[in-house]
């Protein structure tokens, strides 16, 4: 979904909260097609509206923000983008539900230019994770089987990965080509699309289609999972960021 006006959906049980996030985005052309008190408003306005993108408080009312996540992200054709609110960057349960799906996290002091670009970079299927974050998320869910479909062995990441074509590496990493597999490390260190261009010299276009093929081609839902995948198997090193 990355043609015509933005729209997203705006859940958080504070109603100063979503005023201010919807005047915010409104202001810079972007559509705020409904808002939701709770888990369970959040999950109706999903299916009634059909956004881009859905802004979710993880602490509310009825339903939870990590609750709804998994509710509105069943892998139905069209699913938006989900973007965790919280206040602070280490709940458990914003690792819990960026595992489930969710594409990132903002913390609910951003600024009003963060907000306004992260609404729009998420959208074009990049993820909101910085490598801090990324880190801390490997090793709460790098260990339990969490955050991707791949199944396999499991590995710390505290050592180099082993050359390609070799047999010690996660099976499904052996179907990825020299270049998705370069691809996959540097996304794993938290370079959007536009940075992964200008690192390897090429269009957007073909990074969008590199990203493509390596979440299709490993069976995952979104490029937070493939970064818990890169980390897992040893491709990049959480103690070599």
């Amino acid at each position: 979904m990355t043609d015509g006006p933005l729209r997203v959906v705006v859940a958080d049980d504070q109603i100063l909260v979503r005023t201010g996030f919807r005047m915010i985005l409104t202001a810079h052309g972007i559509d705020v097609v409904a808002e939701a008190g709770d888990g369970e408003e959040a999950v109706e306005a999903v299916r009634r509206t059909r956004p881009d993108v859905v802004l979710m408080d993880i602490r509310m009312p009825r339903l939870d923000g990590l609750e709804a996540t998994r509710r509105i992200l069943t892998g139905a054709p069209g699913e938006p983008r989900v973007i965790i609110l919280t206040t602070f960057d280490l709940d458990q349960p914003v690792y819990d539900a960026l595992a489930a799906g969710a594409g990132g996290f903002l913390l609910k002091d951003v600024t009003p230019e963060h907000l306004v670009a992260a609404v729009r970079l998420i959208r074009t299927g990049d993820a909101l994770l910085s490598p801090a974050i990324t880190r801390r998320l490997v090793e709460r869910h790098g260990r339990g089987g969490h955050g991707h479909r791949a199944g396999g062995e499991h590995r710390e990441g505290s050592r180099p990965a082993p050359a390609a074509g070799t047999g010690d590496r996660h099976p499904d990493l052996t179907a990825l080509t020299p270049r998705e597999l370069e691809v996959l490390g540097l996304l794993a260190q938290g370079l959007s699309n536009t940075e992964l261009a200008a690192r390897l010299h090429l269009s957007e276009t073909t990074v969008k289609t590199h990203v493509s093929r390596i979440l299709a081609k490993l069976r995952l839902r979104d490029r937070v999972q493939a970064v818990i995948v890169a980390y897992r198997t040893g491709l990049v090193s959480p103690t070599g960021q």
